[in-house]
């Protein structure tokens, strides 16, 4: 976990810093933190609209400028042709539906999480897809 939150320094996002690495066989695999898009101006930069129309936590995803942490490192993985099936993932929160979905449909098997986060359709589709997660 210790490296997860090395890596949510990265972080350029206003509201929250988040990590996420993805594990196999005790390698570290891909890394991820939430921030614009490749090449595209951060939201220190821009600022961010979620923040303006004062939307709380878990809710509006789709406003938000920024590209999660876990979607960074499932990206890094196809980017760079890694398989991350039957991997793990350590994130410093808990994941988001958005993120949720993603992780199941990589392959992804156990989840550590650091921190939750108020999505309970999120908690309720990892465990139906019998994907362990274990607060830390």
């Amino acid at each position: 976990m210790e490296i997860t939150r090395l890596v949510a320094k990265r972080s350029t996002c206003m509201r929250r810093a988040v990590g996420a690495i993805i594990v196999k066989n005790k390698q570290v695999l891909t890394t991820g933190y939430n921030g614009a898009p490749a090449g595209l101006p951060h939201c220190l930069e821009t600022g961010c609209l979620r923040v303006e129309l004062k939307v709380p936590s878990g809710e509006r995803h789709e406003l938000c400028r920024a590209v999660h942490a876990e979607q960074n490192a499932i990206i890094q993985a196809a980017h760079h042709g890694i398989s991350i099936d039957g991997g793990v993932l350590y994130c410093t929160n808990q994941p988001c539906i958005i993120c949720a979905k993603m992780i199941i449909n990589a392959g992804i098997k156990k989840i550590f999480i650091e921190s939750a986060y108020p999505d309970e359709m999120s908690e309720e589709m990892i465990m139906q897809a019998g994907i362990e997660m274990v607060q830390l």
